[in-house]
């Protein structure tokens, strides 16, 4: 965040001087004030990320001004600067809501950027928080969120590609790597967007009354069937359905699936009238469904039929890069949700805890991971808020080679495409050193060509 706006407010004109000089060389945009009664006039016309603020100063003290801003819509976080026996006073500041204090002498300049940084990354949080109602209104996350990490460059070009277009699309991906938001993604960028997005999860229904799900039934059609009820194609007339876990569809009903695709008409259940489909069709699965119709579980026709556009969503463990983002939102989504006037953070021992961990329930299994240390954290969420299995990677986090202990070595060779060969982006991603992959590679036998 070096974009970041900084107000100095401090009397004493040479560690003004001092401190404006370390920020601005940090790339902060940074103004300054000579005691409390200017600073005020300054928080009140300009818009300030962070203050700096002196806590024993002529006209108003810092502490009288951190009282009269704090509660203004947008106040700044505050970080107090105090003589060495002035540490009381500040500790009660921040009991009051200030974000931390420095102790003058200042210690080194890294010091002061160290809790400017951690102070700067609150605030972004923060914005986050006051956005996500916003977001939730809309039923999705950003879409930078949904697509990031470099992995999920291509699924984004695919969207977009495809969107504008009639074509059925099948998603493929591992459970929890976000089928449904992509579906959404390819309705909202559609010309469908104003219809309605219809979706169904296959294996959530039972099989005796999927079929009513999907085309309806008409009264008397079965024993309880006290009146006609339209099923899902009809609801998504003009817009899409979304079938996920489109796999443990039973064979009777991917015959009449089959049939919708290809004519686009059904019936009802117990009824005989032909009602036409103009709906999209977007199919996702958690299968392998070329395998799976080799084996003869599936339908050979209705998977060309489905597989007009297929795009396959990386899980997130060949997404390292995502995870820091993914796990902001998360922090800020939760603890907004449960009331914390400021969100929870994470520290960076938790934070590379969760990089090294391999997902098998890939963005699904981390929300769940952080809602839970979001609800048991008491400032910020470190090891001991997360779960045994990730806590046990701690001895392993310790060496910069420990990551590929936690790797597979397809997951280097996936890594390693993603980013087109280029090793340097493929150790950053693993959270290693050059020198470290390249020794890996050797002792794997991986002769990858650097572009």
């Amino acid at each position: 965040m070096s974009s970041a706006t900084i107000l100095i407010v401090e009397d004493d004109a040479v560690f003004r001087e001092l401190l404006t000089t370390i920020l601005d060389e940090a790339g902060y945009t940074v103004s300054t004030a000579a005691d409390g009664g200017e600073g005020l006039r300054r928080i009140q016309k300009e818009r300030f990320d962070l203050v700096l603020c002196d806590l024993k100063m002529p006209v108003r003290s810092g502490l009288e001004l951190f009282r009269t801003v704090r509660s203004e819509p947008h106040a700044p976080l505050f970080i107090f600067i105090t003589a060495f026996g002035r540490v009381d006073e500040a500790v009660a500041a921040i009991k009051e809501g200030a974000f931390d204090f420095l102790a003058k002498p200042l210690k080194d300049p890294a010091s002061l950027l160290a809790v400017v940084q951690k102070a700067l990354e609150q605030v972004e949080l923060e914005r986050l928080t006051v956005s996500l109602q916003e977001i939730e209104k809309s039923g999705l996350p950003p879409e930078d969120l949904i697509f990031a990490g470099r992995a999920m460059e291509s699924v984004r070009k695919l969207v977009t590609d495809v969107a504008r277009t009639p074509a059925t699309v099948l998603l493929h991906g591992e459970s929890g790597t976000g089928k449904e938001l992509i579906a959404r993604m390819v309705h909202l960028a559609s010309p469908r967007k104003s219809a309605p997005f219809i979706p169904l999860n296959c294996a959530a229904i039972p099989e005796n009354l999927l079929e009513s799900e999907l085309f309806g039934h008409e009264r008397g059609a079965f024993t309880g069937a006290v009146q006609s009820r339209r099923g899902k194609f009809e609801l998504a007339q003009g817009g899409t359905i979304f079938l996920d876990e489109i796999g443990e569809m039973p064979a009777l009903l991917q015959a009449k699936l089959l049939r919708v695709l290809q004519e686009r008409v059904f019936e009802r259940l117990g009824g005989s009238l032909q009602i036409k489909a103009d709906v999209r069709v977007i199919a996702a699965s958690n299968r392998d469904l070329a395998k799976e119709v080799a084996e003869k579980r599936f339908r050979e026709d209705l998977f060309y039929r489905l597989n007009v556009f297929p795009i396959n969503l990386p899980p997130l463990r060949d997404r390292v890069d995502a995870i820091p983002g993914l796990v902001r939102h998360f922090c800020a989504r939760f603890s907004a949700a449960s009331g914390f006037r400021r969100p929870i953070g994470v520290s960076d021992e938790a934070l590379k805890l969760l990089q090294l961990h391999t997902w098998p329930g890939n963005v699904r299994e981390l929300q769940n991971v952080i809602e839970r240390g979001v609800i048991l954290a008491r400032g910020e969420i470190t090891p001991a808020e997360l779960p045994a299995d990730l806590q046990e990677q701690n001895t392993v986090a310790e060496k910069p080679e420990g990551i590929l202990k936690h790797r597979e070595k397809d997951t280097i060779v996936k890594i390693l495409q993603n980013f087109k060969g280029n090793r340097r982006q493929t150790a950053d991603a693993l959270g290693i050193s050059l020198r470290t992959l390249q020794y890996r590679l050797k002792e794997l036998g991986l002769l990858v060509k650097e572009e």
